[in-house]
């Protein structure tokens, strides 16, 4: 049975591949993203893409308006947007500190505050994390606001998945290890990960549409390295 599935971050990497995904498996995808275009040329029927921005309170409204209008039900919400800062603590502003947790934690709290009335037992709210992100993990200089802000969200989960237990809505959250994407070669030029966008894009397409049937409220850890 086809879904209704929200996607953020969708013009490049992983957000990208999740669409095409869905979209041949005949799901119904909302694609948000800055840059709609990538999206708007994969010529599918049941894709809607239209450019959003997580920090304007206006596109919030475009995405209330849709869902209302075409779907009135959505089934799946993967909080995928993110932005990446890698520099030294000591020379990060507040202004830019902000503006990675505006994103990375705000943007998905509003994104999902925004879907969840439209959502109904059995729904999936899925966010994309960093392994950066989790306690004790190996971290990285220079990754202050973006490994703290990936910390962030994943207790945002733990509550939401708490508060909403009762309405059988399931929260998880997928720390991602080392992906072969342009947001990895910006943050580490030449580094070379093990795990292309499209291999962990089918990870978690299939957990997205299955994974709420074994987790609630719970943190995984998607990376193939050690520690």
């Amino acid at each position: 049975m086809s879904k209704n599935i929200i996607i953020t971050g969708t013009s490049r990497g992983i957000g990208f591949e999740l669409v095409h995904l869905f979209a041949s498996q005949g799901h119904n995808v909302l694609a948000l993203s800055r840059n709609a275009k990538p999206v708007a040329n994969l010529q599918f029927d049941n894709i809607t893409s239209f450019s959003f921005d997580l920090n304007n309170q206006e596109d919030y409204k475009k995405v209330e308006a849709f869902i209302k209008e075409e779907w009135q039900t959505v089934d799946v919400l993967i909080n995928n947007a993110g932005t990446l800062l890698n520099k030294p603590f000591a020379e990060t502003s507040s202004e830019e500190f902000a503006n990675v947790y505006k994103t990375n934690v705000f943007g998905v709290a509003e994104m999902t505050r925004i879907v969840l009335p439209f959502m109904e037992a059995k729904s999936h709210v899925v966010t994309i994390s960093s392994m950066g992100g989790v306690q004790g993990s190996m971290k990285f200089p220079g990754l202050s606001a973006y490994s703290s802000s990936k910390g962030a969200v994943i207790t945002l989960t733990e509550l939401l998945a708490e508060e909403y237990k009762e309405q059988q809505i399931c929260f998880n959250v997928l720390a991602l290890g080392a992906v072969q994407t342009e947001m990895l070669e910006e943050a580490f030029p030449g580094y070379q990960a093990p795990t292309t966008a499209l291999e962990m894009a089918n990870y978690i397409a299939d957990f997205s549409l299955n994974g709420h049937k074994y987790y609630n409220g719970k943190l995984l850890q998607v990376s193939n390295s050690t520690p």
